[in-house]
């Protein structure tokens, strides 16, 4: 069995990426509705604050600060993924392992996560969390992705709604 080293600072602010087992799936999106759902009763009864979230159609990038009294963002993370997934039909081919611990097969059982060191790492973190919809060629404005926090940082304020440009035109980054 794997070790996975990961860090975990009581308060402290992290970068995850969580990824469906089907690369090709737009499940997120798709049922995005259930995730929302989900995400907001997990946040109730284990608070977390919310930095940045950007949701694609096969995964999620999202970059949460834990109270200063808990480290515990994979029990947050396992409640999500499990409570997303039940009630959703297994994926059609799962191997013998997910079968017998009796898993859908719908994420990826492990998840990426990185602790948030200053300021300047969570300013690049928070970029490509909001940048990442571009980057995967689904738009090319960070705007015109709507399941994403940066609408709500456009609305505070902190970033412009062109931020980043439109990379269609080649403007991007100038």
């Amino acid at each position: 069995m794997s070790f996975y080293r990961r860090s975990f600072i009581p308060g402290g602010t992290y970068f995850f990426t969580l990824t469906l087992a089907d690369r090709r799936s737009p499940l997120l999106v798709e049922q995005i509705e259930r995730l929302r759902a989900v995400y907001g009763k997990v946040q109730q009864k284990y608070p977390f604050e919310t930095v940045a979230i950007c949701i694609l159609p096969e995964h999620i990038h999202a970059i949460w600060t834990i109270p200063p009294d808990d480290a515990d963002y994979s029990r947050r993370w396992n409640l999500i993924k499990g409570n997303f997934s039940r009630g959703l039909p297994a994926a059609p081919a799962r191997s013998a392992s997910k079968l017998r611990q009796r898993e859908k097969g719908i994420w990826q059982r492990r998840f990426w996560e990185h602790q948030i060191r200053d300021e300047e790492d969570l300013q690049r973190h928070v970029d490509y969390v909001h940048f990442n919809p571009v980057k995967h060629g689904l738009v090319t404005q960070v705007a015109d992705w709507e399941y994403s926090s940066f609408h709500q940082w456009v609305a505070r304020g902190i970033l412009s709604a062109n931020w980043a440009g439109d990379i269609s035109d080649g403007s991007f980054g100038e």
